[in-house]
């Protein structure tokens, strides 16, 4: 006979109390304990595995196992096949995360409606039929393969998967399955944890792969345990700000790729458009006879693009003066402001410093440090750095310039797009003897730098 049993668990880790604690012993994080109610089965008793009875699986050696290389699921999608490491991989669970109205299932949408000759079943726990009939028809695709299905039962999702045998399932959102196992509410820890790992078990058993759309949490963590992020095969982060176009999709973890490479999208009416060239889209190119304007030869995983960096440099209007970055980190920034005042004599501290990455972009590339300390002195001195200079190079805290890695790439990106002229760091090119129409001019400290931008 079924009773509920009320039991705590951390939303960090997972871990299972029977009582409220204060501190998770398992991860060490304070006040995430919360109640739920759970179906403990006292009438049929699971066999103690402790007594050695008699066990399914059978020990081998790695001799005997045979690894056969499944090919991967083209999804017709240049940018996501390069995130997922060259296509999706059969049998394996993706976790897509962001925030709310990002555009996380017009992504997914419009990935699968342009897959043809493979079934797939979406699975909306959401939206209905008819507002995903909307999207469909605004991103302007028809495809037959694809079925929809409203519903939020994990065993009645699993009665369609039998009935219609996809080869592509996709969940939108794991926080909305439930199943009648628990008693607990959907989104709830152990629901989310119950609902992937037999998602988990679907995938691996069947081969089918499975797309799991999840919310994230004010913090910008996957919402639910961490153990969800640990039991899928990759996780993806889907990012940017809703008041600009572009959307730029991340790998946090994969079993099958890396995690360097990103993707980056351009939002309009018609759904999500692939940005194979963001250089020539980052750049605006009207800054002609504007301070406190450089650009910036940055890499993203092994992607180099071109980006432009603006600072603003104003007397302080009141006794404290204002620091902001948008889309840098304010810590490096302000670290970059102390090496300008002692190393290159700059006085900034009554100064007001306001920096933006162009484009709505989050960037975390060292390499932008030479194009950020550019930008601001630019505008404190109110001179312009020539339109056809690019610059990229990490800044140390003795005021030298350090070198940074894929300079190749860096410099050939800013040859594509018309530069005459790159400052890269020094010794930055050893093993480099392509002959290239820019104009390398290596520097040692940001005081070199400084001479050649505005001398």
């Amino acid at each position: 006979m079924a009773k509920l049993k009320s039991v705590y668990f951390c939303s960090s880790c997972g871990y299972e109390s029977p009582k409220w604690m204060g501190k998770c012993p398992a991860c060490g994080e304070w006040s995430t304990f919360v109640e739920e109610l759970v179906r403990k089965d006292t009438a049929s008793k699971q066999e103690d595995t402790r007594s050695f009875g008699e066990v399914r699986s059978e020990p081998v050696t790695l001799s005997e196992i045979k690894a056969e290389e499944l090919p991967r699921i083209d999804m017709d999608d240049g940018e996501l096949n390069r995130v997922l490491g060259g296509g999706l991989v059969p049998a394996s669970v993706v976790l897509i995360g962001g925030e709310p109205g990002i555009g996380k299932s017009t992504l997914v949408l419009q990935t699968i409606l342009k897959l043809s000759g493979v079934k797939s079943l979406y699975v909306s726990g959401e939206e209905s039929a008819g507002q995903l009939k909307l999207r469909a028809d605004r991103i302007g695709i028809q495809n037959d393969d694809c079925l929809i299905v409203c519903e939020t039962n994990l065993d009645e999702i699993f009665k369609h998967v039998r009935k219609v045998s996809p080869q592509l399932l996709v969940i939108d959102s794991v926080q909305t399955i439930y199943s009648e196992v628990l008693e607990s509410s959907p989104g709830s820890i152990s629901q989310v944890r119950e609902c992937a790992s037999l998602l988990l078990k679907f995938a691996k058993q069947s081969g089918t792969p499975v797309l799991l759309i999840g919310h994230i949490t004010k913090e910008g963590s996957i919402a639910g345990p961490k153990i969800l992020e640990h039991m899928v095969d990759a996780v993806l982060q889907f990012e940017g700000d809703q008041h600009y176009m572009y959307r730029i999709l991340r790998g946090v973890k994969n079993r099958f790729g890396s995690t360097a490479e990103l993707a980056i999208y351009e939002m309009n009416r018609s759904g999500l458009r692939e940005v194979s060239n963001p250089s020539e889209l980052l750049l605006t190119q009207n800054h002609d006879g504007l301070s406190g304007v450089a650009i910036a030869a940055a890499v993203e995983g092994v992607r180099p693009f071109l980006i432009e960096t603006q600072a603003l440099v104003s007397t302080a209007a009141y006794g404290t003066p204002q620091r902001s970055a948008t889309g840098f980190d304010i810590r490096r920034m302000n670290m970059l402001l102390a090496v300008l005042e002692k190393r290159a004599g700059f006085k900034l501290a009554q100064k007001d410093v306001f920096l933006n990455i162009a484009g709505g972009l989050r960037v975390s590339d060292p390499g932008m440090d030479l194009a950020v300390i550019s930008a601001v002195l630019s505008s404190s001195l109110d001179m312009t750095i020539e339109n056809e200079t690019c610059l990229c190079g990490e800044v140390g805290l003795s005021g030298e310039i350090r070198p940074v890695h894929r300079i190749e790439q860096r410099i050939q990106e800013a040859e594509k797009l018309g530069f005459s002229r790159i400052l890269v760091p020094f010794n930055n090119l050893k093993g480099f003897n392509k002959k290239m129409k820019i104009d390398i001019q290596q520097v040692k400290r940001v005081s070199d730098a400084f001479r050649l931008l505005f001398s």
